[in-house]
């Protein structure tokens, strides 16, 4: 199959040289022309993948239309708040019939539209049943280094979901399909924001009773969101779910944890940022978060707190001790 993999950082390259593995013609773009020397020149991109040699069967370029043409599958891998305007800028050159595949995760700003939902809007004359998106709990750190991983492939259409089940599934990567795209999404952008929460509970130094109560309702807050806004219950018990759950809170390799361990130990955000070379999606995501909170009115206090030490200057300390303090409940309350 020929795949054109926009985007090449960390999850992007591991993705292309992984597809390359299972027999693919793959071509990745590049955003920086000094990444795509570096990559064409050296063969290497430390800054997201350190140690991995690039294979010599990849393609690179810096042509966005070059790598999307003629190609049956296109791979998009870029930070959730371009996709939106990077598609729409390449509408009316996009292969007919390809099959999108998305792997940024995020709740877009404002519209409150999903991954999915953000492609088929800026691709109106595109099916939907052609947009499927990729999730679960995979750091690309691992992944590339072919530790046994599993990850769900979503989308309404049974079909699609299995070609690209079929794409991508290896002797290291297990894929899962599922038609429920909308809580696939809903659970791999909605616990970047609970990994937030792990990493700041980590910087102030809690342990680990603290932690398992974070992800169960963490989990739960998120199970809530999803079933109001129409998604499955049983999905966030999945890979997308709890699964990506566990691993983007309890792992170093994770960017949003890393930003809330270091806002435990009291350092400021912009300061963080200024330091990191990769995107914590989470960030933005805990905004839409706020947003659908104010909209729908659904109840989701870890979140919320989060919103307010990322954006308002809220004390971690302030934080914690308010959600304690909530007023008692049945542990299942109010889900719908």
């Amino acid at each position: 199959m020929h795949i054109g993999v926009l985007g090449s950082g960390s999850w992007g390259m591991t993705l292309a040289i992984h597809l390359l593995k299972n027999g693919h013609d793959v071509e990745v773009w590049f955003y920086l022309e000094k990444d795509y020397e570096q990559a064409l020149n050296e063969r290497m991109l430390p800054d997201f993948l350190p140690g991995v040699t690039l294979p010599d069967g990849l393609k690179f370029t810096t042509d966005m239309h070059t790598c999307i043409s003629g190609k049956e599958l296109i791979l998009i891998a870029i930070p959730s708040h371009t996709v939106g305007p990077t598609l729409t800028g390449i509408a009316d050159k996009l292969p007919e019939g390809a099959t999108i595949v998305n792997v940024a995760k995020g709740i877009e700003n404002d519209t409150l539209r999903t991954m999915s939902q953000v492609i088929a809007h800026a691709l109106p004359n595109h099916s939907t049943d052609r947009i499927a998106t990729l999730y679960g709990p995979t750091h690309a750190e691992e992944v590339v280094q072919g530790y046994p991983s599993t990850i769900v492939a979503a989308c309404p259409d049974l079909s699609t979901a299995e070609r690209v089940q079929a794409t991508f599934m290896s002797e290291t990567l297990r894929v899962y399909t599922n038609t429920d795209i909308l809580g696939v999404e809903l659970g791999g952008s909605l616990k970047n924001v609970i990994a937030i929460a792990a990493g700041i509970l980590a910087g102030m130094g809690y342990g680990d009773n603290t932690l398992a109560a974070l992800l169960t309702r963490g989990l739960f807050e998120m199970t809530r969101l999803g079933v109001h806004l129409g998604a499955e219950e049983i999905t966030f018990a999945g890979l997308s779910g709890m699964g990506d759950l566990i691993v983007t809170c309890l792992s170093t390799h994770s960017r949003n944890r890393h930003v809330g361990f270091e806002l435990g130990k009291g350092r400021k955000l912009p300061e963080i940022l200024d330091e990191m070379k990769m995107v914590a999606e989470g960030i933005n995501t805990a905004r839409s978060v706020h947003q659908l909170i104010q909209k729908t009115g659904v109840e989701m206090p870890i979140s919320e707190q989060i919103f307010q030490i990322l954006f308002e200057g809220k004390d971690t300390k302030q934080a914690v001790e308010e959600l304690m303090g909530r007023a008692p409940v049945q542990e299942r309350h109010s889900l719908e």
